[in-house]
């Protein structure tokens, strides 16, 4: 067969996909069954999933001489997945690390970071993860063969690109070429390359920019003329909405180029939007799978629509999102205007993405996606529009999407979706000039909030549809819970459950087994000297027994909360309280420094306006390390939208006030948010208050916070304490006579403590379908303040199919008094079946309330 008759399959993996022996098993097969069919294949993957943001990382630290760490973290890592299939990692990344910690030397020496080295380094992630994925399926018996992305892919000359853009986001010519396809071919038929990396005319390295190896592989696929091309993630296609935050989200099956553009424009992360340019000009259908479930349908994107209909089909959001508004009174006759205004922005190499005009006003966006928006650049930008105009920049925003076909023919039918803005601050409208898309920007925070309702209201009624595939819950969840029911402790201890409801219509129960395990499982962490429990996630008396029984302190934010703990627990001492109010008064402050306990101020206020307070006293400070973490909005407790801890730029001020005042810092405290899963976290926090241990020589304690994961649904991950206990003992092994402390509050008791309704109605509306339950956000308001997402099943029924989709609602008198949306529960569901909501140990009954003066659900103990 010659090189023109190869028939190329083109299959691209990403981070998460390649960063598992699992996930490498399934890769090994769908390019054997590839190759069955008598295909060629080209494998194009990313870096190992947090790697391209670890090298990022360590050019910052170099410039500081302090990459030595971070490099050894990326050697460690990529040698034990090499090790767990079976590859001997350090004969065959060794050289590479070498030369890796060369380029970091060069920076430390220069003390910066020119665009070519950051290019080269940013490279390494790509180019050590294919070299393990190659020696693996060849060791697997394929005939794999290794090439270098940057001897097929040349980069273009661009007129208008800044040199940070042509090093670090370039693009590249993907007319067939039968040259690369003739080479390609003679390595055989199943070849193996990197995305995200190119090389210019002078043969340096550049990269593709953000979501370069979904471009990278579409190059490749439109040179080849490739009969498809296939994007592996960690999710099986394209979804109505983001499935991690909304479980109803439903399967796209079957979408155009335009349509999956303006769905992966508007913030769907599965695949990147470049990447459909060189398949649509060629005709390359995409196909989009799960690694993880190689035999579960994905979403098919082509040039024909499966159907015409007008529908909604995504709600999607995009965060990160900055506005410019350009005001003149003169322009609504000034001709050229816009040329002018656009002209300076493509100076600074900037693509604007919406556009929204009136007779005064032209107001702007810019994508995070396609943009390297530093804040310099913005500034200079907004000089440069001041000679033509009142600029001002206006972030961090979300843009919200309404995704479909034909969607001006149906604003009539989205009159009730349009109130939920009714309440928000709605700075831009723009309605795509190819009626694909309705979006709204409006401040970042409200975005997830939006998408939910959105999505409840316009995508979840619709039944029976050819785009409009299975939800999310019922592709993964259902399967899940019917594999895992033994697991929960609710599940064992279920007759016991149901007798307690006999008498009650909601109560918590709290399971002080689960409580205790958790606690012993901090207690083992080998890199943590003190665990306290965050106690304002649930103070009832047994489950603070069983926490300080086990080894726990106690961390208090009041008054009234020092005052329960030291009433519950008889032996805890004052000074083993840990006291971090936020913007108490002094007179709080002055009764727990008088009473003994810790104190930390996040402020500089109190110090600076209360000195005498605080002369003579060991205090600790909350630091706000700039960013915050978490599952909603509400729960970062980081960066400058944050009301939390003393901001990066005050240190200086901070030293001065806590000397006037004669305090002695004896303990540094950062916490970022609460459900982070990701060990980053607490590494980068940690590495940032050690940094400050030269400013602040007393100090013996360094506070990491809490904020550990806990997951939210059967099948979701569980947080990973090895790497946590790890990363932190890499971390201790830096300091001297500093301790380090953690304190979880949500992991100790979230899983412990379920949530117990009966059914006291069940009513069907067009064709939405709700199940009221005898309480609601009165007892659990996590689902209305935070979008929070509890499982929920019918305990009574629990050995019957869930086939019936529903809300689950609560009898107060709010629209949000929704404890689930779009569940799955039995048909045979009826009044006086008691329902079940799990993980709701934590900030439940702790932030219960008697609104429409319904008591909330009581509370109740399961004894060890």
């Amino acid at each position: 067969m010659t090189s023109s008759d190869s028939v190329w399959v083109v299959l691209k993996f990403g981070g998460s996909s390649v960063s598992s022996a699992p996930n490498w098993r399934n890769i090994r097969d769908i390019a054997n069954h590839r190759l069955e069919t008598g295909d060629h294949v080209l494998i194009i993957h990313s870096a190992l999933s947090g790697v391209t943001d670890r090298l990022e990382k360590a050019l910052v630290a170099a410039c500081e001489d302090r990459y030595s760490l971070i490099v050894d973290d990326l050697r460690q890592r990529h040698i034990e997945l090499a090790s767990s299939l079976g590859v001997d990692g350090r004969a065959l990344l060794e050289s590479s690390f070498l030369t890796l910690s060369s380029l970091l030397s060069g920076v430390s020496a220069k003390g910066a970071a020119d665009n070519r080295t950051r290019a080269q380094v940013m490279a390494f992630g790509e180019l050590l993860s294919t070299m393990i994925g190659a020696q693996f399926l060849r060791q697997s018996g394929l005939p794999a063969f290794w090439v270098d992305a940057r001897d097929y892919l040349k980069a273009e000359s661009r007129e208008a690109a800044t040199v940070q853009a042509e090093y670090l986001s370039a693009t590249c010519n993907f007319s067939p070429n039968v040259e690369v396809q003739a080479r390609l071919a003679s390595r055989g038929r199943l070849v193996l390359t990197q995305g995200f990396i190119a090389s210019n005319a002078r043969g340096e390295t550049v990269l593709l920019g953000r979501g370069g190896s979904d471009t990278s592989s579409a190059y490749f696929a439109a040179m080849l003329g490739a009969k498809q091309l296939e994007i592996w993630t960690d999710v099986p296609g394209m979804f109505s909405a983001n499935p991690r935050s909304t479980p109803g989200a439903r399967q796209l099956l079957e979408l155009t180029y335009d349509e999956a553009q303006e769905v992966a424009t508007a913030g769907a992360k599965v695949l990147h939007p470049r990447c459909l340019l060189p398949a649509r000009e060629h005709s390359i259908p995409i196909f989009v799978f799960a690694t993880q479930a190689p035999n579960m349908q994905g979403t098919r994107i082509s040039a024909n629509p499966p159907s015409d209909a007008a529908q909604v089909k995504a709600v999607c959001v995009k965060k990160g999102v900055t506005l410019i508004s350009l005001e003149s009174p003169g322009m609504w006759h000034e001709v050229g205007f816009l040329a002018d205004a656009f002209q300076i922005f493509k100076r600074h190499g900037l693509s604007v993405d919406l556009v929204s005009t009136s007779e005064t006003n032209v107001t702007v966006s810019l994508d995070p996606q396609a943009n390297a928006i530093d804040p310099l650049v913005l500034q200079t930008l907004k000089a440069d529009l001041a000679l033509l105009c009142r600029a001002e920049i206006i972030g961090s925003c979300a843009s919200v999407s309404l995704v479909g076909r034909n969607i001006r023919s149906i604003l009539h039918q989205l009159g009730p979706a349009l109130e939920l803005f009714a309440e928000q601050r709605i700075y831009l409208v723009s309605q795509a000039a190819n009626d694909l898309n309705l979006t709204f920007v409006v401040d970042e925070g409200q975005g997830d909030r939006l998408v939910e309702d959105l999505h409840h209201l316009l995508v979840d009624p619709v039944r029976d549809d050819v785009v409009l595939g299975p939800t999310w819950r019922q592709l993964f969840e259902t399967s899940a819970e019917t594999q895992a029911v033994a697991a929960p402790w609710w599940v064992g201890k279920r007759a016991r459950l149901l007798s307690l409801m006999s008498d009650r219509d909601a109560a918590y129960v709290y399971d002080l087994g689960t409580v205790r395990e958790r606690c012993q499982r901090l207690k083992a962490l080998r890199a943590i000297d003190r665990v306290s429990y965050a106690m304002k996630a649930n103070p009832h008396p047994a489950i603070l027994q069983v926490a300080h029984a086990n080894g726990l302190f106690i961390e208090c934010v009041s008054r009234g909360e020092v005052e329960h703990a030291l009433l519950t627990l008889p032996s805890l001492l004052p000074q083993d309280v840990l006291f971090t109010p936020n913007f108490a008064t002094r007179d709080e402050y002055a009764w727990a420094l008088s009473r003994g306990v810790q104190v930390t101020l996040d402020n500089l206020y109190p110090l600076e306006r209360w000195p005498e307070l605080f002369a003579g006293r060991d205090i600790f400070i909350r630091l706000d390390p700039g960013m915050g973490r978490g599952h909603h909005a509400h729960v970062r407790t980081g960066g400058t939208q944050s009301k939390f801890g003393v901001a990066r730029g005050e240190i200086d001020a901070l030293i001065s006030a806590s000397a006037k005042a004669g305090a002695r810092v004896v303990g540094l405290h950062a916490h970022t948010g609460s459900g982070v899963f990701d060990v980053d976290n607490w590494r980068d926090t940690g590495n940032y208050l050690a940094g400050l241990l030269r400013v602040f020589p007393d100090v013996r304690v360094i506070d990491l916070g809490g904020g550990i994961g806990v997951p939210d649904r059967p099948g979701a991950p569980e947080f990973d304490f090895t790497a946590f206990d790890d990363a932190l003992l890499q971390l201790k092994s830096t300091l001297t006579n500093v301790s380090l402390w953690i304190e979880p509050g949500r992991f100790v008791v979230a899983e412990a403590g379920v949530l117990l309704a009966k059914v006291t109605q069940i009513k069907g509306k067009g064709d939405a379908s709700f199940v009221g339950v005898a309480t609601g956000m009165n007892s659990l308001i996590r689902p209305a303040l935070y979008g929070a997402h509890h499982v929920i099943v019918n305990l009574t029924q629990i050995s019957e199919p869930d086939m019936m989709i529903c809300d689950v609602v609560g009898p107060i008198c709010e629209t949000g008094d929704v404890l689930g949306h779009a569940r799955s529960l039995p048909r045979v569901t009826s009044e006086g079946d008691v329902l079940l909501i799990a993980t709701a140990g934590a900030y439940g009954a702790s932030m219960s309330s008697n609104y429409n003066l319904r008591s909330p659900a009581e509370e109740c103990v399961l004894e060890l």
